[in-house]
Parts: structure tokens; sequence; C-alpha cells
């Protein structure tokens, strides 16, 4: 199965938008947030992989490594 990366660009009401960092694609992706793990917020790094979404790091760990 393929392994793809994102990261959550914005959220609107009950769907979040995520850019795939790790291939060049256009559109950002729509998804519905009962997808995805609770704790998402802008900016979550998320991986794909057998059809469930992980958080790998998240926007406050974004924050203090910066």
């Amino acid at each position: 199965m393929d392994v793809r990366y994102y990261v959550v660009e914005r959220i609107d009401g009950d769907y979040a938008f995520l850019c795939r960092t790790d291939a060049r694609e256009e559109e950002l992706l729509q998804v519905a947030r009962a997808l995805l793990p609770e704790e998402i917020d802008e900016g979550t790094e998320l991986k794909y992989e057998f059809l469930s979404y992980e958080v790998i790091r998240s926007c406050k760990q974004r924050k203090s490594a910066l």
C-alpha cells in the first residue's frame, strides 16, 4: 500500500484541507474530519497508510522546533 504525507492547510467546519508534502499536487485534498485524528489543527503533519491517517507531528511540536 502507498504511504503518503500531508500537512493540514486549513480546517473549515467538518472538513480539513490537506496538502501533500511528498509529491507535487495542485489541489488540496478535502477530507471529512471524522476520518482524521481528533487532535489535528492547522499545521499538523499526517501520514496516510492502510486507509487511515496518523499524526506524525502536531502544530505545537512544529512551533517548538522552530
